[in-house]
């Protein structure tokens, strides 16, 4: 019997992509738009492309906030992509100043460059540096050291506890590409648009799911 995934739709998703991704790896992927949906799951996607703040007001204003953070408290799994991962942190600095879920204490903010070389956003493959903590292995489990995956985004976070970070990337300076906390996990880059190896974390987020 195949897991079934949840991904939230609040109006800043990839989710096709996503639900094509899941599917690939033997899961089911079931879009879900109301806050009360999502205890019925035991993994839980968060996609997003998007703008912080209008993003993050949405959460609120359909009580997906509250009901994220319970969810966490149940120990089930929850994973952030982009934006959805950037909403994860105590606040984000994109037109203004926003509140995020908090889930994780950190920023988020806008990357600056004197080298006009560098374009933002930063679109493209980059490699990742894997981390050491115990779930960062779970996470890049039979995944090299260094590989890269398809990142785009103008915003990198700053999480405070770097015990959180499952692996860091560089442009134009070293920023964190992904978390690994308990049953938080998040990346900067498109797991589902990153050929086989993201492929491959998302089996690893499904295997830590309980069915």
């Amino acid at each position: 019997m195949r897991k079934k995934i949840a991904i939230i739709d609040y109006g800043s998703g990839n989710i096709k992509s996503i639900i094509n991704a899941l599917d690939f790896c033997g899961a089911q992927g079931c879009v879900v738009d109301s806050a009360l949906q999502i205890e019925d799951f035991n993994g839980v996607i968060l996609p997003g492309v998007g703008a912080f703040g209008p993003s993050a007001k949405f959460l609120k204003t359909k009580g997906f906030d509250k009901a994220i953070h319970d969810y966490v408290s149940s120990e089930k799994m929850l994973y952030g992509i982009c934006l959805g991962f950037q909403l994860f942190f105590t606040k984000g600095y994109e037109d203004g100043e926003h509140d995020g879920l908090n889930l994780i204490p950190g920023e988020v903010k806008k990357f600056e460059f004197e080298d006009k070389n560098l374009k933002i956003p930063h679109i493209g493959w980059n490699d990742i540096k894997i981390t050491s903590t115990l779930d960062s292995k779970k996470m890049f489990n039979a995944i090299g050291e260094e590989e890269y995956f398809y990142f785009v985004h103008s915003y990198y976070v700053l999480p405070k506890d770097f015990q959180k970070i499952s692996s860091f990337s560089h442009y134009g300076k070293r920023f964190c590409s992904s978390v690994a906390y308990k049953n938080i996990w998040g990346s900067q880059f498109h797991p589902e648009k990153s050929g086989e190896k993201g492929l491959k974390i998302l089996s690893n987020f499904i295997n830590e799911v309980n069915a």
